[in-house]
């Protein structure tokens, strides 16, 4: 009953929250700027207002604080969503409001993203005994010992790059992000992580209500506050519940989604030629003409897909 509760406090005040953030947003004219080289259909959506990630970001705080007990996992899981939030945000607002094209530079936002990274591991590891072991399916415990380290940073950089990847068609990084997490409220209520448990169903929810301003046609977009700050929480769900391994197979769609992009570039640098029209993979069915709302609906389906396996895999950690 917690968790459903969570969840709908999570959604609600993200629905809430919208109509008084997105006005904001216009009116400081924060508007998402389209790729030159990308779908045409995409050069309406010029000027709709971006950064909305601070819609659901905040409920999702204010529900896990208010709802969980005191803890350091909960404590854990908010400086992470909110530090890569902060980079996301930074980097939004040097594009868009101070119109500077890269936005925050490559290499400041790496190293961030893996001190953040390096945080997250030592306390996981020191303070809540989280050992340096992978558990893997049909395996069995892996010693990474000191490689424990590295493993995490590549674990969050690239859980939180490939859902900003995955942030190119509305509603489709905040819909498939809502399941990744469904899928470990339900990893966390198996292993009985009571704290990791109500953060998942508070990040659940306040996707699915970002969805009342995002899915097609969208009002507003997360930009890349929001989808940094929601891959480094689902990544840090991994971490804590020690289901690493499976976070491959829960985010199944943002995996694709980024070895489309991976392949894209291998190919097109050794042959000069190109496996898709255009990567990520969403982008490539969007040429071959394909309408926005099928595309989004076919990955949530397959999202589910991908969540309700990774769930299943359990079994054999």
């Amino acid at each position: 009953m917690v968790y459903l509760v969570t969840f709908g406090v999570a959604a609600i005040s993200t629905v809430i929250l919208g109509p008084l953030i997105i006005p904001i947003l216009r009116s400081l004219k924060i508007g998402q700027t389209i790729r030159s080289d990308g779908p045409k259909r995409h050069f309406g959506k010029a000027g709709t207002p971006t950064m909305g990630g601070l819609i659901f970001l905040i409920p999702i705080i204010i529900a896990s604080l208010f709802i969980s007990p005191p803890n350091l996992s909960t404590g854990l899981l908010i400086l992470m969503t909110l530090g890569f939030g902060i980079i996301g945000f930074t980097d939004d607002y040097l594009k868009v409001v101070l119109r500077r094209s890269l936005g925050l530079k490559a290499r400041w936002k790496l190293a961030g993203q893996i001190l953040l990274s390096l945080i997250l591991a030592f306390i996981a590891v020191v303070f809540l005994d989280r050992g340096t072991n992978v558990w893997i399916p049909f395996v069995g415990e892996l010693y990474l010992g000191w490689l424990y380290l590295p493993f995490v940073t590549f674990v969050v950089v690239g859980t939180t790059n490939a859902v900003n990847l995955t942030d190119g068609l509305d509603g489709l990084a905040a819909g498939t992000s809502a399941v990744a997490a469904l899928g470990f409220l339900m990893v966390s209520i198996i292993l009985d992580n009571h704290h990791t448990a109500i953060f998942s169903a508070a990040l659940a929810g306040g996707c699915i209500g970002f969805l009342v301003f995002n899915a097609y046609p969208a009002r507003v977009f997360m930009g890349d506050t929001g989808s940094l700050a929601i891959g480094a929480a689902i990544a840090t769900l991994a971490v804590l519940t020690r289901t690493e391994i499976l976070l491959a197979v829960i985010g199944g769609i943002f995996v694709v989604e980024t070895f489309t992009v991976i392949l894209q570039v291998i190919s097109f640098k050794t042959t000069g030629k190109r496996l898709f029209l255009m990567s990520p993979l969403h982008h490539h069915y969007e040429l071959k003409g394909w309408g926005e709302r099928k595309i989004v609906l076919i990955f949530y389906l397959i999202s589910i897909v991908f969540a309700f396996l990774g769930v299943a895999l359990l079994k054999y950690l």
